[in-house]
């Protein structure tokens, strides 16, 4: 058995049953890799010893008849944004090109204590800063559904790798929406935890209120298996939740028959594709048809919140990318003769048009003068999108929208027009803002075979309810 379309538990099985070996999984994987990546551009990083060594591992485990981890043997990739001990990580970015980390992510370490093979480092948009995949330093990836198209952005390696079967789950990080467009757009899952509920230590920084690291997988149970593994308090990140953490997994199975799903109509408004609205349609009379009750809500802030992120995203990575001077791991631009020269050329060279442009643009925003009118309006704009959320919560279990107004468009389309790209976030930045779950998971596709995504948002540290009720569908479905 040298499938590459196992799930979590399937793959964990076959190794611990002796029906196969955690180092044959990974061989085939590896050719999978080989196979298909030419084309696809998933992976920026392989890392064949490490995974060989955790690999053998698993294998004396299961030699020895011990129980495996939850995670025994299973082909993990892991977004090039998270440090890996010894193995180059990047962040898309031509500044890290040579950065090789001494210490491993929180995500990572607790990925590989549960018996996961780390496969490789996965492509993702330069400092995880874009909604295509195209900003990455180094090439773009390709949806596997259709080579002419994204993948979605900025965890667009992540994606196309599980929807290539080049690896069982991803770790990938969302921002603005990260995690759950790319699983849209390549008709995998994608699950974005509360704030907090995964620890960010060993994360490279991008805007570090809004930042997330979660799973994308093939099924939401999978899902469900890799939160449990990551979530949880960590000492290393003062910003990690001390909230306990559910049996996700045990929960999945629970009736949803009697929930109260909301249903805001500032999602399916103006710019929203006909075939995306149809399928969201169709997904919510099939929550009618599974006992739910679909109940309407308004989230009327919703209309302010591209502008918002925008401008704290971008403000917050200003700040955290001032680190990359030249000084230290970064890239540091040859035949300088004064510091302010070796700043601004390293910089330059280093740095790509997109995570420029954030640069200044946050910049601006906290400058003498403009803090009060741009920044910190939009921290006020941000506690009313808060509260439009825990207001539509107090009516409602969980809240279903699209989870992108079109599927995976085509590469190049929206290279030269920064605001059309930054407006395909539109359904997904309100989530990052508030701070609570999303989850992406296929509901359909459209007429040229391109997945859609349904997106199901949920309360403050309620993972459980979010993955439920899309479990719920995906077996209905």
């Amino acid at each position: 058995m040298h499938s590459t379309s196992l799930t979590i538990d399937a793959a964990r099985f076959a190794v611990q049953e002796r029906k196969t070996t955690a180092l044959a999984l990974l061989e085939a994987h590896y050719e999978r890799i080989q196979k298909e990546d030419g084309q696809i551009g998933a992976f920026l990083t392989l890392c064949k010893d490490r995974a060989l060594e955790q690999a053998d591992r698993i294998d004396r485990m299961a030699a020895e008849g011990k129980p495996l981890p939850p995670l025994g043997g299973v082909p993990v990739g892991i977004k090039d944004v998270m440090v890996t001990r010894g193995v180059r990580t990047t962040a898309g970015s031509k500044i890290l090109d040579r950065y090789i980390p001494p210490y491993d992510c929180t995500a990572v370490a607790r990925m590989e204590a549960a018996g996961a093979v780390v496969l490789g480092k996965m492509n993702c948009d330069e400092f995880a800063m874009g909604s295509s995949n195209e900003n990455s330093a180094f090439h773009p990836v390709r949806n596997p559904r259709d080579l002419n198209r994204v993948p979605g952005g900025s965890s667009g390696g992540s994606a196309a790798a599980v929807a290539a079967d080049m690896a069982v789950v991803t770790l990938g990080s969302d921002t603005g929406g990260s995690i759950r467009q790319p699983a849209s757009f390549c008709g995998v899952v994608g699950l974005m935890p509360t704030y907090g509920r995964v620890s960010r230590y060993g994360l490279i920084a991008f805007a570090s209120s809004l930042d997330h690291i979660g799973p994308l997988t093939k099924t939401v149970k999978d899902a469900a298996i890799v939160l449990r593994t990551i979530a949880g308090r960590d000492p290393m990140d003062s910003t990690s939740a001390d909230v306990p953490v559910p049996d996700y997994v045990g929960e999945l199975d629970k009736p949803v028959r009697g929930l109260k799903l909301g249903v805001a109509r500032e999602y399916f408004g103006e710019g929203l594709d006909d075939e995306v609205r149809h399928a969201v349609e169709s997904a919510i009379d099939k929550f009618k048809s599974l006992g739910c009750e679909i109940v309407p809500v308004s989230l009327p802030h919703t209309p302010y919140a591209i502008p918002t992120y925008y401008l704290i995203a971008t403000a917050e990575a200003s700040s955290n990318l001032a680190r990359y001077d030249g000084v230290r791991y970064s890239y540091r631009a040859p035949g300088v003769k004064t510091l302010s020269e070796m700043y601004r050329r390293s910089r330059d060279e280093g740095f790509g048009a997109e995570v420029k442009r954030r640069i200044m643009l946050g910049t601006y925003a906290l400058s003498a003068g403009y803090y009060d009118a741009y920044y910190l309006k939009a921290q006020k704009v941000r506690t009313l999108l808060t509260r439009d959320f825990d207001e539509a919560f107090c009516k409602v279990d969980a809240i279903v929208t699209p989870t992108s107004p079109t599927a995976a468009f085509r590469l190049g389309e929206k290279s030269n027009d920064p605001l059309a790209m930054y407006l395909a976030d539109i359904y997904t930045v309100t989530a990052d803002l508030a701070g609570i779950p999303g989850i992406s998971i296929p509901c359909g596709q459209t007429k040229e075979k391109l997945p859609i995504g349904l997106q199901v948002l949920g309360k403050h540290f309620d993972e459980s309810t979010i993955l439920r009720v899309a479990h719920a569908y995906e077996q209905a479905a």
